[in-house]
């Protein structure tokens, strides 16, 4: 821990005057930090905000906040929170980082912070990573994320990047420090709980210091993504202007320019939503500009469609209601709902986003197409059939979304997966013999 207060000391310069959001949601990491900037508090003088975000997901959150809040009026610290009475149909993870950083920067603001702390350490950092080089990020996302953000009217910072979570549980219990445990914390069907589950047990077995190893690769990495986003911001204005990419300049450039410059694009539509674009869409954008076709499209997520006019892509939004469609899958198909189906080699996952098939069972090509009336499909595991538009009802899929909702069939009109809902009979367990498997996402 001694590296932590060496940078919080060192580093940030804090004087009696300052203002510091702490974004804590009771468990230990962000409890030690609490408990390490309070330390602080009390030599230097300056004012601590306790931003706290009730997710409401569990039985346990509203006597955990009423403790923190207690820590908190023990401690002279303002405590600041908001609960969670609605959530929406999205993703959970995302949903929920893009409401707790919203509340972090309202309460910034109202108390004119100069900085927002956050709790991050050295395992998620190790779990960031990890997650994108699997899914696939640009050169800045494969590094993580920073221990220091200028955000212009604040700073972000991560003082606890250098050190694990046991570090932090033990630095909790020498001290006496109360936190909260979320059971949630222990289901493996969170994407990132399998990698802390699995896979970081393995890397600290190699070598208990594989958070600093990490951090090493994710400073070179930022030092190198600085490097070519300050050369590829020299000719961004050059090549796209009003929403509009110039084809000819754009490609006389370097392909690492091209990467940045598109990631670039992207950024500034998406903001912090950027995380729901993969590398396959991005692929899938230089295949447009590299296609002989004068006129096409593709779709991304958020509604959002790029053109190919001629020598031009055009970003726009697609406001219309979504018309009837039917596509060939070949690598990578871009769907109307921005989501993409991929064929890939190989896969672990067995969840309704990924299905197996064997060539022997079913007649080429497949297509993807919006559903159909009378739409059924031999559901893997039942007898019999069962209709499209009832498995909608029973997912609680909003009317507005099934429109566009991606149906895989064969050229024999036998409908063999509905992607991220339900799989066929067709669909072979990992243990079977299969030669193809598509991915959605």
């Amino acid at each position: 821990m001694e590296e932590v207060y060496n940078f919080i000391n060192k580093q940030l310069n804090l004087n009696e005057i300052d203002s510091i959001v702490i974004g804590v949601s009771g468990g230990p990491d962000s409890m030690a930090l609490l408990y390490i900037m309070n330390q602080f508090k009390e030599k230097i003088g300056f004012k601590i905000i306790c931003a706290h975000v009730n997710h409401n997901k569990r039985k346990e959150s509203d006597d955990e906040q009423k403790k923190l809040e207690k820590y908190c009026n023990d401690n002279n610290i303002i405590f600041e929170s908001i609960k969670i009475e609605n959530w929406g149909d999205d993703n959970f993870h995302n949903e929920a980082r893009t409401v707790r950083y919203n509340f972090f920067e309202e309460i910034v603001t109202m108390y004119s912070a100069r900085y927002l702390m956050t709790a991050h350490q050295g395992d998620d950092l190790i779990e960031t990573i990890l997650m994108r080089i699997v899914r696939g990020s640009t050169l800045k996302g494969y590094s993580g994320f920073s221990r220091i953000v200028n955000k212009g009217n604040y700073i972000l910072v991560r003082p606890l990047i250098t050190v694990t979570k046991a570090e932090l549980e033990d630095f909790d219990n020498r001290n006496n420090i109360w936190y909260a445990i979320d059971s949630s914390n222990n289901e493996d069907h969170y994407t990132r709980n399998r990698y802390r589950h699995n896979i970081l047990p393995f890397l600290k077995k190699e070598d208990p210091n594989v958070h600093k190893k990490f951090l090493k690769y994710s400073t070179i990495l930022l030092e190198n993504s600085e490097y070519i986003e300050n050369e590829a911001n020299k000719y961004f204005n050059k090549v796209f202007n009003n929403g509009n990419l110039n084809i000819d300049k754009f490609t006389q450039l370097e392909k690492v320019l091209q990467n940045k410059i598109i990631y670039s694009i992207l950024e500034k539509i998406y903001g912090d939503d950027l995380f729901v674009i993969c590398d396959a869409h991005v692929e899938l954008i230089f295949n447009l500009i590299n296609s002989n076709r004068s006129n096409s499209i593709v779709h991304l997520p958020n509604n959002l469609i790029v053109i190919k006019s001629y020598n031009e892509l055009v970003f726009t939004y697609d406001d219309e209601q979504t018309d009837e469609y039917e596509i060939e899958i070949s690598n990578i198909v871009s769907l109307p709902n921005g989501k993409i189906i991929e064929k890939v080699s190989d896969s672990s996952d067995t969840s309704n986003n990924t299905i197996r098939l064997y060539s022997g069972d079913i007649s080429f090509p497949l297509y993807v197409r919006n559903k159909r009336n009378g739409d059924k499909i031999e559901v893997k595991g039942m007898n019999g059939t069962k209709k499209i538009s009832d498995i909608f009802t029973d997912e609680k899929i909003k009317t507005s979304d099934r429109n566009s909702w991606p149906v895989v069939l064969d050229s024999e009109n036998n409908i063999i997966w509905l992607p991220g809902l339900k799989k066929s009979k067709f669909d072979k367990k990992i243990s079977q013999e299969y030669d193809i498997i598509l991915t959605y996402r």
